[in-house]
């Protein structure tokens, strides 16, 4: 807390009257890494023109913001994403499932909602795992290119979607 403290330009009680622990303070952590994160790509989606734009931005939104903050992706999905606690665990599985459920509404497809679910999943594991890889790895490509290959896999799989 006192590194957190001298970082932020405070005092450290004046850091435990807005966090009342490390822990608190590293769960919000979490939760504004991962709204930022999902704003980032709703945008990129929002401002597309139509659904392979939306697979394009999405994952270059994705895949920017990691290159950008590192720190931050690494905050929210740790080095192998396996040594969090329940809590920290369940914080970070919420904004999965807030990723999962916005990519959901973006498939257009003649399936039913735990389809669509199922596949949204996919895709957001698709851009963790990379990211996580890509992270771990040292980047050795440019995040438009990273984005670009794996937004084509996607979306070549998308478009064989079968109900």
């Amino acid at each position: 807390m006192a590194e957190v403290a001298k970082a932020a330009g405070v005092t450290k009680p004046v850091l435990y009257q807005h966090f009342g622990s490390k822990r608190e303070l590293y769960r919000q952590l979490l939760e504004d890494v991962g709204q930022r994160l999902l704003e980032e790509v709703q945008k990129a989606t929002a401002a597309a023109g139509g659904p392979r734009q939306q697979v394009a931005g999405g994952f270059d939104a994705y895949f920017r913001f990691v290159a950008d903050h590192e720190s931050a992706f690494r905050l929210l999905f740790g080095g192998d994403g396996r040594e969090r606690d329940n809590e920290f665990a369940d914080a970070v599985r919420r904004v999965e499932d807030a990723m999962a459920e916005a990519v959901a509404a973006l498939i257009e497809a003649d399936i039913g909602d735990e389809h669509r679910r199922l596949l949204a999943y996919g895709i957001v594991g698709l851009a963790e795992a990379t990211s996580r890889d890509w992270v771990v790895g040292g980047r050795r490509e440019d995040p438009a290119e990273v984005s670009r290959r794996v937004a084509d896999l996607a979306w070549a799989g998308l478009r064989g979607v079968r109900a």
